[in-house]
């Protein structure tokens, strides 16, 4: 998608360690116009696929999901809680995840009646780098039986393995902009 990847490329910082620092539009101050049009973008993407709600984890996915929902009829946002919570009742999915950007474990929780044995789900999340947060939902999916229509990601780092390992087992992951490299030093992030 020619603007989120000349919005990178304008705002985005590249930092040691394959870090893309995008915090200035997508998730920590966050640009609405450029997430409405991700969410119609993933909604011409995955058209003809039944989606009842979209599946996302907090915190940097929960703005995309909800603005995409509005582009998939206002379906329900389900949201893995990286954190207990007086507020989690009753049983629970869980999924032990790590965080590739903040180099730590952590278990991911959704309220089992928020996803229901047969129901279709889109998957959205800001990144996919590794693949672990999204194999973590992937695993609550599973859990619940639910059905996974797509996985929809804003950025991709193309040069690591998160995406072509999703692929290869079949899902149908759709990413609007595929990095292909980044050098810290010239600050230069090419695309696929």
């Amino acid at each position: 998608m020619q603007a989120l990847e000349e919005r990178i490329r304008r705002d985005g910082i590249v930092r040691e360690g394959n870090i893309l620092k995008v915090d200035n539009f997508l998730n920590h101050q966050c640009d609405t116009a450029l997430y409405d049009e991700l969410g119609a973008e993933w909604a011409r993407l995955f058209a003809g696929r039944p989606v009842d709600k979209i599946l996302t984890i907090e915190s940097s996915g929960i703005g995309l999901a909800c603005v995409a929902a509005r582009h998939f009829g206002n379906v329900p946002v389900v949201f893995a809680r990286k954190t207990e919570s007086l507020n989690l009742d009753g049983s629970q999915y869980r999924s032990h995840i790590v965080s590739y950007t903040k180099k730590r474990e952590y278990d991911v929780i959704v309220a089992k009646r928020f996803i229901q044995e047969g129901e279709h789900m889109l998957i959205i999340d800001d990144f996919l780098a590794m693949g672990c947060a999204l194999n973590g939902l992937l695993e609550i999916c599973e859990d619940a039986g639910a059905v996974v229509e797509g996985i929809g990601i804003a950025i991709e780092k193309g040069f690591q393995p998160g995406g072509k390992s999703l692929r290869e087992r079949g899902y149908n992951l759709k990413s609007l902009a595929v990095v292909s490299s980044m050098d810290p030093e010239t600050g230069a992030i090419e695309f696929a």
